[in-house]
């Protein structure tokens, strides 16, 4: 087990932290959000196919993290390494996010694979990014600072756009969108850059026993903590309530462009605007929330933000116009900031010391596990449906909204089911079983 001392951060280091956050959250908005989601699914491939695919894309990538960063972050608590796995998959997403200036009409083999290596780079990451905070945050302020992260992170998501619309606007045809994704992986690699150089990782590497390598120690250290898990049922059962939850939130995010573009008819530079407007609800809720943390407890904030999601997404499947969507989406913008920055919170908060990293690999288990669930159930669902209502004799459009309508249900199920599995995680406990294994 590594060793964390206790010597607060600099302000320096929080705010290497902070930019890496502004950094990452480009790719999000260009990726995910505002401009490659909806240009693969109505240019690379087209119809209600480009959202199965994507949907697809989605899967494979969260299913190979899900599969990977419990083991990889068991590696990194025991060699004190967070900040090397940190740069290699912030490299691999940058790289191939670039790469995803080759995707073009047709080129859909090479357009998925370059998203998903640059998916997985983007998750995985997160893994290490995350396990970060217990190093510079004490427990008294983890909201807080996790709270700060998340709403400069989204200001980044903002600023990045505000690059891209102006492109967009002035020059048309899809070079631009493309040439918006090497913008995008350029944007992520400068921010990031400062964490590598002036954030210190806190925690000791351990000296490998004979007959050791970091693989098989990884896996033994997996089984202590899984045989271990009695010790901590309210960070199992949040796992649990987590994964369904955060399904609705992934669905959420990762076909929002495509929802847009195919209920409601938004072009890429209405999209741009409609997601600036989204990080900026973002920014707000992340800092809201995080105050929220230390005012009145993590899992009543958690529950507040789900419960604003559940009625959103319910709004959204009734909404009819452009005007119905820019409302219901910048409300979602902000209840997400409050579920995934308090969510990354409750598990910093709930971890031993000494096993940040490896908590977090099973967080990202977790989490991964459900995303590559939600994207698979909402594309799948999207196409079948498309096609039974074009059985029925509906022209392709009108079915394709009316497909689309369909999987947005699915969202609101998982949300709710996750939100009902949240009122059995008692919060005091949690914390009182990590403190107890300091």
């Amino acid at each position: 087990m590594e060793h964390t001392p206790s010597t607060r951060s600099t302000r320096r280091e929080r705010i290497a932290w902070y930019l890496y956050d502004f950094g990452n959250s480009a790719y999000a908005s260009v990726v995910l959000l505002a401009v490659f989601s909806a240009y693969f699914q109505k240019e690379v491939v087209g119809g209600a196919e480009g959202t199965r695919l994507w949907g697809i894309a989605i899967l494979i990538a969260m299913l190979f993290v899900a599969l990977t960063a419990p083991v990889l972050g068991a590696i990194a608590d025991f060699s004190a390494s967070k900040k090397r796995f940190l740069f290699f998959y912030t490299a691999v997403a940058c790289l191939f996010t670039a790469g995803l200036f080759f995707a073009e009409r047709g080129t859909v083999l090479l357009a998925m694979v370059c998203f998903i290596i640059a998916e997985i780079g983007y998750r995985s990451a997160q893994v290490f990014y995350d396990a970060l905070l217990p190093e510079i945050a004490a427990s008294d302020e983890m909201g807080r600072v996790a709270g700060t992260g998340w709403a400069i992170g989204s200001a980044g998501g903002i600023v990045v756009l505000l690059v891209i619309l102006p492109l967009i606007l002035l020059i048309k045809g899809t070079l631009v969108i493309r040439f918006s994704l090497v913008i995008t992986a350029i944007f992520f690699a400068l921010f990031a850059l400062p964490l590598f150089l002036l954030l210190r990782e806190r925690a000791k590497p351990q000296a490998l026993p004979s007959g050791e390598n970091y693989l098989t120690i990884a896996f033994k250290q997996l089984r202590r903590t899984i045989s271990a898990t009695q010790r901590f049922k309210e960070f199992l059962k949040f796992m649990l309530a987590f994964l369904i939850y955060n399904d609705g939130v992934i669905m959420a995010l990762d076909f929002a462009a495509i929802i847009g573009g195919v209920l409601f008819g938004l072009k890429q530079e209405e999209l741009i605007v409609l997601m600036i407007i989204v990080q900026a609800a973002n920014v707000l809720g992340a800092y809201l929330f995080g105050q929220m943390v230390d005012r009145m407890g993590a899992k009543r904030s958690l529950n507040i933000s789900i419960a604003l999601m559940i009625v959103i997404v319910l709004g959204l499947y009734f909404a009819q116009t452009k005007t119905d969507y820019f409302v219901i989406a910048s409300l979602a913008g902000f209840a997400m900031a409050g579920i995934q920055s308090v969510s990354r919170t409750m598990v910093a908060m709930f971890a031993p010391p000494g096993q940040s990293a490896e908590f977090y690999g099973f967080f990202a288990m977790a989490g991964r596990t459900s995303s590559f669930i939600g994207p698979g159930v909402f594309g799948w669902l999207a196409a079948e449906a498309t096609l039974w209502f074009q059985a029925q004799g509906q022209a392709s459009g009108v079915a394709e909204q009316a497909g689309h309508r369909v999987a947005i249900l699915s969202i609101a199920a998982f949300l709710i089911a996750g939100f009902a599995l949240l009122w059995f995680v008692n919060e005091q406990r949690a914390r009182a079983a990590a403190e107890r294994e300091a």
